[in-house]
């Protein structure tokens, strides 16, 4: 263990090594990895849910008959979670006609999407829908504490240069929900309703609109000039539309801890236990959501007990010793849900006359909470990409002027998305000493202060999410693991567990970089699709 009177000493040697190797590593992954090119509570009432323009017209879309009693709209957008709420209200604010269509308009209850980080707060912001976590009981959130082993940190948010309204929430994700639906069903134009959406229309590889079942089990079809489909990491129709490479490392176990007082009031909870981490987060002025990570597709019962029993004999003794009480209060009670963490990189199949937003497009581990802000910052893109366009009836060149939608997510997208994937593999503890160490230098690195905390925090925040700023801060990490082995006495044994250190991180990061594209996410203007301008007629077909 290095002293702290060696720490100085080391962040001297740490400068120049980091720079060094981050650009041989750069190098290295651009020319590994760029060559090979990717494959592309309550029911809302009924004013609220009503039918807000009847557009019920004979006509035709693209040479698709449109009967009488049939919707026309601009967008379809098919779920009305974070993502689609957020999405309909965005374009109805643009004067678009938009048609919603919700499997289920009843509140929500799950146990993630309950924390947004302050990058998602300022997307709320620029979007126009801040209040929306207010009257909730939402709770600011200012940063995060860390516990391992007995010791603690706490990382607070670079919040210094913004609006002292500006800081995470976290709330009951179905009152928030229900907030953003009713801000969206607020406009005359959007028409929110509830219904399944068993598939999509297409005519000639052109995606005309949808096929749906209303709530009185009405077979009906709705027309828009683009289906933007965002129902969820459950999607059902996301095969059509792009390439799910869906991976699930681990299952959250979710409890509320009811009258607990966390060590520190107003932040987030990690707790690196074994054999993963452990995640609280106030939900209300009276609640805190636990998240208890478990590796893998499977969990202990929750109906027999194994459940209760593994929370109480492997969970509990790692828990600070200010919320033990509360935790095991929480599993007497015995409200215990369970739901696989899912994780997908975006790989759309350009479609005309649709897209993919939200977990239907992309998903990444939730331990960094970072699923809203992306899918809210992808929603800015959008809004910003359609703005210039009154008409989007041409699918094939609107089709192709999206594909800049990809582009310009990227960096943003992919910094969050890498993160979390990339710091859920480091947090959890492993069999391999050398995982174990790069483990151990990221607690104390944190811990280092100056641009060694608020650098990563800024990443984690999402008030700073640049590509060569994590990978950067990823490999200051390892490069500090082997510094930390190598002192005072630099044995052959520790020289092999240090080269061990860096060829562990480089196999986290770099495959998942690779994933995500290293073009898009470190060169988008490159990209040709990154200076596409918006459609005019005669624009050639969408490939």
């Amino acid at each position: 263990m290095v002293t702290t009177m060696m720490e100085p000493q080391l962040l001297g040697w740490l400068s120049p090594l980091v720079i060094s190797f981050v650009l041989v590593t750069s190098v290295f992954a651009f020319y590994a990895l760029f060559v090979k090119p990717r494959r592309n509570s309550n029911k809302l009432d009924s004013t609220t849910s009503k039918i807000h323009h009847d557009r019920t017209v004979t006509s035709t879309v693209g040479s698709l008959n449109v009967s009488v009693g049939d919707t026309v709209s601009d967008v379809i957008v098919v779920g009305a979670g974070v993502a689609g709420s957020a999405l309909a209200y965005t374009l109805g604010k643009d004067n678009r006609r938009v048609h919603v269509i919700e499997r289920d308009l009843s509140e929500p209850d799950r146990i993630v999407g309950e924390l947004l980080q302050p990058g998602g707060y300022l997307k709320l912001l620029e979007l126009g829908i801040e209040d929306c976590v207010e009257e909730i009981d939402a709770q600011r959130v200012y940063g995060y504490a860390l516990f391992k082993n007995g010791k603690r940190i706490r990382l607070a948010y670079p919040l210094e240069k913004f609006h002292t309204d500006v800081s995470g929430r976290s709330f009951h994700n179905g009152r928030f929900i229900q907030r953003m639906r009713e801000k969206a069903a607020s406009l005359p134009n959007v028409q929110l309703e509830q219904g399944t959406v068993v598939s999509l229309l297409e005519e000639n590889g052109t995606i005309k609109g949808v096929r749906y079942k209303n709530k009185a089990g009405e077979d009906l079809t709705a027309f828009a000039a683009l289906t933007i489909v965002c129902d969820g990491c459950f999607s059902n129709l996301r095969r059509s539309l792009c390439n799910p490479q869906v991976d699930v490392p681990s299952c959250f176990v979710g409890l509320v801890l009811e009258n607990c007082n966390l060590p520190y009031a107003n932040h987030g909870h990690v707790v690196l236990a074994d054999p993963s981490p452990i995640l609280m987060y106030p939900i209300s002025s009276t609640e805190v959501r636990c998240l208890v990570d478990v590796p893998g597709q499977k969990v202990p019962s929750i109906a027999n007990g194994e459940m209760a029993n593994y929370l109480k004999t492997v969970v509990a003794p790692q828990m600070p010793h200010e919320v033990y009480d509360s935790f095991i209060a929480a599993v007497n009670k015995g409200n215990i849900k369970s739901m696989p963490n899912r994780s997908m990189p975006a790989s759309p199949y350009p479609t005309p006359g649709a897209l993919l937003m939200g977990d239907a497009f992309n998903m990444r581990h939730p331990l960094t909470g970072g699923g809203m802000t992306v899918a809210l910052s992808d929603i800015v893109v959008l809004r910003n990409l359609l703005r210039p366009l009154r008409d989007l009836s041409d699918g094939s060149s609107l089709c192709k002027y999206l594909e800049s939608f990809y582009t310009l997510r990227k960096p943003v997208a992919s910094t969050i998305n890498t993160l979390a994937n990339a710091l859920y593999k480091v947090f959890c503890s492993s069999k391999d000493e050398a995982r174990n160490e790069m483990r151990e230098a990221c607690f104390d690195y944190l811990s280092l202060g100056g641009m060694c905390t608020s650098g990563p925090v800024s990443l984690l925040s999402g008030l700073n999410p640049r590509p060569l700023t994590l990978v950067c801060h990823f490999f200051a990490v390892a490069v500090y693991g082997v510094i930390r082995l190598l002192i005072p006495f630099p044995s052959p044994k520790r020289m092999w567990l240090g080269a061990k250190l860096i060829s562990g991180a480089s196999g986290i990061i770099f495959p998942i970089i690779k994933a995500e594209g290293v073009r898009q996410m470190f060169f988008p203007a490159t990209v040709p699709a990154y200076y596409r301008a918006p459609p005019v007629k005669g624009e050639t077909k969408c490939s």
